[in-house]
């Protein structure tokens, strides 16, 4: 037998295993972290764009675009790195600021901005809050060739550049996180999020829209939205992360918004993308540890490659703290609806970003057994039709997923 300690929020389950029955499915996610030279050299040379201290001159403001607590990015370094270089070149401290690109997610706490920043930094520079269903905060900057009204925080127009810092790993309907997604959605109106996010869905066949999914970019409609989105502010510095197991920064893809991103995409699909044969009866996802099981709602990301890994009527095992509960108030709603048919026409007639991930769990749900290890209450397992995890009984044949929020599996047959 052999044992496999799988992340469970910020600690590990151990799992015993029979190799002969088991097979472990997990992405090149074991390089070492970058140090504070190597990534220095990195932002040296952009992609696709001049580096940033020969763009941005004493004098001039500069807003720095970071996920929040449930995305892990290696900010702090980048940051930390960021605001010395800045001021080494003439940018006063009062001249920069930080805003949490949270879209509709809740807002960071302060302990969790010093995680993100560290203290050194949010004892200096300012940082914002944004919201997605604020007014005041939010300006109308154009259209969508598709017709969707785009509404950004006004910080990123009232800056005179903007420095995008996000990680690059699979998104289960946008294809990558990461890059334009620091500012649409992360720094989008609710109106935008949801017009945006609708596009993933089809309602004529009340499925997700051909063409969208994990790792795919070019015809994908959402991430198309969120590029043309993103590009009405003009005076971008992306840099995308790729992160380790333990957060760390690994490699850095930086300048020009669209070809330092789509870099970036590339090194993780090449690292990251596990090809199968054949599906199997049984897979035991982890999330990841937090704070990719910070909440069901994220989780549900593990959930999704568990799929596509497990052959239709098989038992699909979740290894998902959720230490923050469904991640929305208004997200268990959804599940009262009788099934995913039902819910996908309740979605298509009011259609709200979170209704969207309820379908696609539901959707999982009636085609596998899922369970999960978790420390959501029995009464919520129930109605989003999950049982409780038996890790002592697991027969048959299967893969584990060790990080499953953090790879793509490919079945080259059903």
């Amino acid at each position: 037998m052999a044992t496999i300690d799988l992340k469970y929020g910020r600690g590990v389950v151990p799992f015993d295993y029979a190799e002969e029955r088991f097979a472990v499915l997990s992405g090149a996610r074991d390089d070492p972290p970058l140090d504070d030279r190597a990534i220095n050299e990195k932002l040296d040379r952009p992609i696709g764009a001049l580096p940033f201290e020969e763009v941005i001159s004493p004098g001039e403001s500069v807003l720095i675009v970071v996920p929040d607590a449930t995305r892990s990015s290696g900010s702090a370094q980048i940051v930390n790195l960021l605001v010395r270089r800045l001021i080494a070149n003439g940018t006063m401290p009062h001249e920069i600021r930080i805003i949490f690109a949270t879209g509709i997610h809740r807002p960071v706490e302060r302990s969790e901005r010093d995680d993100i920043l560290t203290p050194f930094i949010t004892q200096r520079i300012r940082t914002i809050d944004h919201k997605a269903s604020g007014i005041a905060n939010l300006a109308i900057v154009g259209e969508t060739s598709g017709g969707i009204s785009v509404s950004l925080n006004g910080a990123l127009i009232d800056s005179d550049h903007v420095i995008a810092i996000g990680a690059v790993t699979f998104h289960y309907f946008a294809g990558f996180t990461g890059g334009r997604k620091l500012i649409c959605p992360g720094l989008a109106s609710e109106r935008t999020i949801e017009a945006t996010h609708k596009l993933a869905f089809d309602c004529e066949t009340r499925a997700r829209r051909e063409g969208v999914g994990p790792g795919l970019l070019a015809g994908n409609a959402v991430h198309e939205a969120f590029l043309e989105a993103a590009k009405f502010i003009k005076n971008v510095f992306n840099i995308s992360t790729i992160v380790n197991d333990a957060g760390e920064v690994t490699d850095v893809f930086c300048g020009d918004l669209e070809a330092s991103h789509r870099a970036a995409c590339g090194a993780v699909a090449a690292k990251c993308t596990v090809s199968i044969d054949t599906k199997r009866d049984v897979v035991i996802a982890s999330c990841g540890g937090r704070p990719y099981d910070i909440n069901l709602i994220q989780a549900h990301k593990a959930l999704d490659t568990a799929a596509r890994a497990c052959t239709d009527g098989g038992r699909i095992i979740l290894i998902a703290e959720c230490a923050e509960g469904s991640g929305r108030e208004d997200f268990l709603d959804w599940f009262d609806a009788e099934n995913s048919d039902a819910l996908a026409g309740k979605l298509c007639d009011g259609y709200r970003v979170n209704g969207q991930t309820a379908w696609n769990f539901l959707s999982i749900c009636e085609r596998f057994e899922v369970e999960m290890l978790t420390t959501l209450d029995d009464a919520v397992l129930k109605k989003v039709r999950v049982k409780k995890a038996d890790l002592s009984n697991v027969a048959g044949t299967g893969f584990i997923l060790p990080d499953g929020a953090k790879v793509n599996v490919r079945a080259i047959s059903p």
